[in-house]
């Protein structure tokens, strides 16, 4: 028999459920009908699950795979798939985030680079202080020579509601050291644009 187990915080569900309970009623649902039962149950772990990023230090994250190295060329890592919540109408955004860094003695894990961004994306944001907190945390903890973040996506805020315009995308990026000269910026973009089946 299947049984899948997760850990939430009880307190927190019960109070959730209560409130997405007293929501589906307010929106002129009936929570008790069958296929609505479960619903604020669901969508109280949903959540918790989706902002999770409030109870993860990223810092702690680079940290524990910290090792020091004598590199001094860009290390890149593009394409990880970002999941977020638009604080405004608490409605996802969804994209790609490329995250790149020249070391200056120091580097960490690749996975640790995609677990940064999901420890900021984990939680109700914008995209402008989500791209800034990424950059911010890698230069803070590695004192790289540089750090450059750039971030597409699409806000389902803009795609469902309001303007209605489908085929949207933002783009943000955040930039220091090395990244605000404009050979080294311009290499950065060059290699998040390419694949490497061309």
């Amino acid at each position: 028999m299947y049984k899948k187990t997760e850990h939430y915080d009880e307190g927190t569900t019960s109070s959730l459920m209560e409130n997405y309970r007293s929501v589906l009623a307010q929106l002129g649902e009936d929570p008790n009908r069958e296929g609505l039962q479960k619903t604020p149950e669901r969508l109280a772990k949903a959540m918790q699950f989706l902002t999770q990023g409030y109870h993860l230090d990223a810092k702690a994250i680079i940290n524990s795979a910290k090792f020091h190295e004598p590199v001094s060329e860009m290390i890149v890592v593009k394409d990880i798939e970002l999941y977020s919540m638009c604080e405004h109408h608490m409605l996802p955004f969804i994209g790609k985030a490329h995250v790149a860094y020249i070391p200056n003695g120091w580097i960490t894990g690749l996975s640790k680079i995609a677990r940064v961004v999901d420890v900021y994306a984990r939680r109700l944001q914008v995209q402008e202080r989500l791209t800034v907190q990424i950059r911010d945390a890698i230069q803070e903890t590695l004192n790289p020579v540089g750090v450059a973040v750039v971030i597409e996506a699409q806000h389902l805020c803009m795609m469902m509601r309001g303007v209605q315009k489908q085929n949207s995308v933002t783009t943000t990026s955040a930039f220091n050291g090395e990244f605000m000269k404009n050979t080294t910026r311009s290499e950065f973009m060059k290699i998040i644009s390419s694949r490497l089946d061309r």
